[in-house]
């Protein structure tokens, strides 16, 4: 027997689509404030928003008539009729649209709605108690603007509020769904305030990059915003923007990986495929760059209606923007060239700091360095004669020392001021090559770096000439499912280019007929395995490219200048000369620093002439 539902079990249900836990809630209310034209935005909660959250904005505000409309389901003012008088759902322009967000919260909590309407006398106020309203009535507001209180959130779905987790990771929650709507909007200022104690602050900033990359570092850290170079690309009416942290500032899980579409945070498969295809060549498996990138398309062309929270969205081509964003990613990184994160310097510094003989503490004490264990057996004679200790440093000067190889000191007049990584002063340990620069010097890993020009030499003549192929003298039958087969199929080609060659062998199998050279004797089944899965969770095949670039990053490291390998001052010189000439030379292979460089200030504190 079929029974058409009461409004109130209608509404916890939408509730319990849309409004799943406390940060799903404080979501729905900020994009409401952002429609609203906010420009401060204020949110305080309690006990991880179970039981009290509001937020306060600066918005255009609503009318009496217009509180009633907005807690009725379906009442939006976010879609607008075209002139055949139909509602396009197809061309969303705002953060909401669903129009579910307060009739819901209103069902299974108690909503008090206060709003003053731009250039009203009066605010009026409504409230709503599982889905029973009262009022509006008149209240009192300063200036324009709306405050949403949601108290005893789920009271009326009381199974829903036993499977919240504890306060703390709520408000956890809460923070990361503020945080990533504040990285959106650097001209808005946000506030977050839980049980009293203030946990987020970021005041305005001035629409445009340098305002946006000075928000993404007040909520990603001070480091990324030093460490990250500035995206700008355009393709078939589609823009991309923001910015991408230098490969050797990495992490080891992928949690600062942020995707914007028209302003709106999601989450999304199609991020995670671009970017590890982008930073393959630099970062091993385990680590993760951080970006922000920020999607613009016409509304037509995704569709944001495609999950109640508004959290996915789903491309017309999504093929075209995921090369988008890993061709911006990557023309990024070249255009970075040799530059590497100042983390690997600050990471020097800090370990000279906490190892070092005598190192500058907190707040200009110094702690006081081991005992020289030349000293160890030196007793000064009464009276302060200083006899054995200069009879001791005669010694030490009198001493026979190596002299150095001629080509190992290079002339100290070299020029080195019109180069970025200076001018070799010398080589350590035959691995490790020493340049002074106008205001600091550089230490290079002569081995990491080299095998970075090799692998960039060998990557371009890859793409010229083609990947070669080896046939293989009895195809090889690879049985897989239907649904793997068919992800493949629409991408031989592709793969052909790279130079594994397979068809369709029946409806449950592929033969292989020819496989890329550079990998000798290679698990047929297990690569092309591995290609199926990367296409059923990020959307790309980068299995066989990562393996030809892996083999070429092997060959690179073994054909590369060694460690252990004395080199003279041309040699030092040309290789520096090369970095500097070569993109991504900042980091070998595997995702190591090549040089680290130390500022000639940063060198002084360390000495404490600062």
């Amino acid at each position: 027997m079929i029974r058409r539902l009461p409004p109130g079990a209608v509404n916890r249900i939408a509730a319990g689509e849309v409004i799943e836990r406390p940060a799903a809630a404080v979501k729905e209310l900020v994009e409401n404030a952002l429609d609203a034209g906010a420009t401060r935005i204020d949110i305080e909660i309690e006990h991880g928003g179970k039981t009290r959250l509001v937020v306060t904005d600066d918005g255009c505000g609503m009318a009496p008539d217009d509180l009633l409309l907005a807690v009725e389901r379906h009442a939006t003012s976010k879609l607008s009729p075209g002139a055949d008088g139909d509602y396009d759902l197809m061309n969303i322009a705002t953060m909401g649209f669903r129009g579910e967000a307060l009739p819901s919260i209103g069902a299974v909590a108690r909503l008090t709605l206060t709003s003053r309407a731009d250039g009203a006398g009066e605010a009026w106020s409504l409230a709503v108690e599982g889905g029973d309203i009262a009022g509006p009535s008149p209240a009192a507001f300063g200036g324009s603007g709306t405050r949403v209180e949601v108290r005893d959130l789920f009271y009326a779905t009381p199974a829903r509020l036993k499977f919240l987790k504890s306060d703390q990771a709520e408000t956890t929650a809460i923070g990361e769904a503020v945080r990533r709507l504040a990285m959106a909007r650097e001209d808005v200022a946000f506030t977050l305030t839980s049980s009293g104690r203030r946990s987020l602050n970021l005041s305005a900033e001035t629409p445009g990059d340098a305002g946006r990359l000075k928000r993404l570092a007040a909520i990603m850290g001070r480091d990324f915003g030093e460490n990250a170079v500035a995206i700008d690309a355009e393709r078939d009416g589609a823009r991309v923007t923001g910015f991408a942290g230098l490969p050797t500032y990495n992490r080891g899980l992928p949690d600062k990986q942020y995707l914007f579409v028209n302003g709106r945070p999601v989450r999304d498969k199609l991020i995670v495929g671009a970017v590890r295809g982008a930073y393959a060549d630099f970062l091993a498996r385990d680590r993760h760059p951080a970006v922000a990138l920020f999607l613009e398309l016409p509304p037509a062309l995704v569709d944001v209606n495609v999950h109640p929270a508004k959290t996915e969205v789903r491309f017309r081509d999504a093929g075209g923007v995921r090369g988008l964003l890993i061709g911006a990613l990557r023309h990024a990184l070249a255009e970075a060239g040799h530059r590497a994160s100042t983390t690997v310097s600050a990471y020097a510094l800090g370990k000279m700091q906490t190892e070092g003989a005598a190192t500058p503490l907190g707040s200009g004490g110094w702690r006081a360095p081991p005992p020289n264990p030349f000293m160890r057996d030196y007793q000064a004679p009464i009276g302060g004669s200083q006899t054995g200790l200069n009879d001791r440093q005669a010694g030490f000067e009198n001493a026979a020392v190596p002299s150095a190889r001629a080509e190992h000191a290079p002339d100290a007049g070299a020029p080195y001021t019109e180069h970025p990584l200076g001018a070799a002063r010398a080589q350590l340990h035959e691995t490790y090559i020493v340049a002074q620069t106008e205001n600091g010097l550089v230490i290079v890993d002569q081995h990491a770096a080299h095998e970075r020009l090799v692998y960039e030499k060998m990557k371009a003549a890859l793409d010229k000439g083609g990947v070669a192929r080896q046939g293989l003298l009895i195809p090889e039958i690879v049985e897989m499912e239907p649904d793997e087969i068919a992800r493949l199929e629409p991408r031989f080609e592709e793969f052909a280019a790279l130079g594994l060659v397979m068809e369709r062998f029946g409806e449950d199998a592929l033969m292989i007929r020819e496989t890329p050279a550079l990998l000798g004797e290679v698990d047929v089944k297990g690569l092309v395995q591995s290609l199926a899965d990367d296409l059923a969770q990020i959307g790309q095949g980068l299995a066989l490219k990562e393996r030809l670039e892996e083999v070429c990053s092997s060959m690179a490291c073994h054909g590369s200048v060694r460690s252990g390998r004395r080199l003279n001052a041309d040699e030092m010189n040309a290789l520096l000369r090369q970095m500097e000439a070569t993109p991504h030379s900042g980091q070998c292979n595997h995702g190591r620093p090549t040089y680290v460089e130390l500022k000639l200030a940063d060198i002084e504190k360390l000495f404490g002439r600062r």
